[in-house]
């Protein structure tokens, strides 16, 4: 299992777009959960960013990915970090 942790950073200049178009971003993710490609997603509690944890071959295809979320496509994050992940106790195990 290859896993990966997609951090994205806001900023306070697009979250009127972000709250727009919040609902595409979430249904894109609502299917990749459901096919069992983001184990795990959510804001952090401040409001600056979020965590992606996904499950792809290589970062590669977690860039491939991540560049398909429509808050990508319409340039509401300023900065995306993906960094592989090797979790080794926890409910991300195999």
């Amino acid at each position: 299992m290859a896993l990966f942790a997609v951090e994205y950073t806001y900023s306070d200049k697009t979250a009127g777009a972000r709250d727009e178009r919040r609902p595409d971003h979430r249904g894109w993710l609502s299917g990749l959960v459901a096919d069992g490609t983001v184990l795990a997603t959510g804001p952090w509690t401040d409001g600056t960013g979020a965590l992606i944890v996904i499950d792809v071959a290589d970062e590669a295809a977690a860039r491939e990915l991540m560049a398909q979320d429509p808050f990508a496509q319409a340039d509401l994050i300023d900065a995306v970090r993906i960094t592989g992940w090797l979790p080794v106790m926890g409910v991300f195990n195999d």
